[in-house]
């Protein structure tokens, strides 16, 4: 077996892999926007992770279908020899590349950048959805006593909310699960916001997340240079 005849048979069985990964995120995904509650029996309450705060299942479903996109055109190509397929999976993948160094920049070095953005875009969902919506109410209710938190930023997050207004009390946690949970009692439990507290856990586990982001970058470049190796060996045969 030649160089070029391994590296393409080890291109085909990595983006396969990505591609049943990818397969298995979005069916996940799926399950979790028709049906979370019985996702929820199943599992239990979901770990404290920032995908909580905006919306797990939607996020599944976009990752999912990011990554079949590219399993699909790295395991295609590579099998069929297409320099076409293969260099879109090179530009898909230094997009995507491009653009988690862009987030992670926008995150280190502009922290209150990236709270005012998800304030703008989090916080109307939240006041619209918690207390009308079961499921979405079931995830944050699991997301704040997991993590220790309160709403994005502060229990003021759910005023006007469908809970607030039919209550006329706060959720549970933004008093550390004080009854009742009035304004006076949320205002004087001082719980932090769940974006803050989610922050620091990232902060204390740099070392994991550093690590974490440092393959993922390396297993890109990595496919950016097999798909190209592939790419310009294909113009000498």
């Amino acid at each position: 077996m030649g160089c070029f005849t391994f590296i393409k048979v080890m291109m085909i069985l990595f983006n396969l892999a990505i591609f049943l990964g990818g397969g298995a995120l979005l069916g996940v995904g799926i399950w979790v926007t028709v049906d979370g509650q019985s996702f929820l029996k199943i599992f239990g309450t979901l770990s404290s992770s920032v995908l909580q705060v905006v919306n797990v299942s939607y996020f599944l479903i976009v990752i999912g279908a990011i990554l079949v996109i590219i399993g699909f055109l790295g395991c295609y190509g590579a099998q069929k020899e297409s320099k076409c397929l293969l260099m879109m999976f090179f530009s898909v993948v230094l997009i995507i590349f491009i653009a988690e160094i862009a987030a992670a920049v926008v995150v280190l070095v502009y922290t209150s950048l990236a709270e005012t953005f998800l304030t703008a875009v989090v916080t109307p969902i939240l006041k619209e959805n918690y207390g009308a919506n079961d499921d979405f109410t079931r995830i944050w209710n699991a997301t704040m006593s997991e993590v220790g938190c309160c709403g994005l930023n502060n229990y003021t997050d759910f005023e006007n909310s469908p809970w607030y207004t039919q209550h006329k009390t706060y959720p549970p946690p933004c008093c550390d699960n004080k009854y009742p949970c009035n304004e006076s009692l949320a205002a004087g439990s001082h719980v932090q916001g769940c974006f803050d507290q989610i922050l620091e856990d990232i902060k204390m586990n740099a070392d994991v997340v550093g690590g974490v982001a440092a393959g993922i970058a390396a297993l890109e470049i990595a496919a950016m240079a097999v798909s190209m190796y592939l790419y310009c060996h294909l113009d000498q045969k």
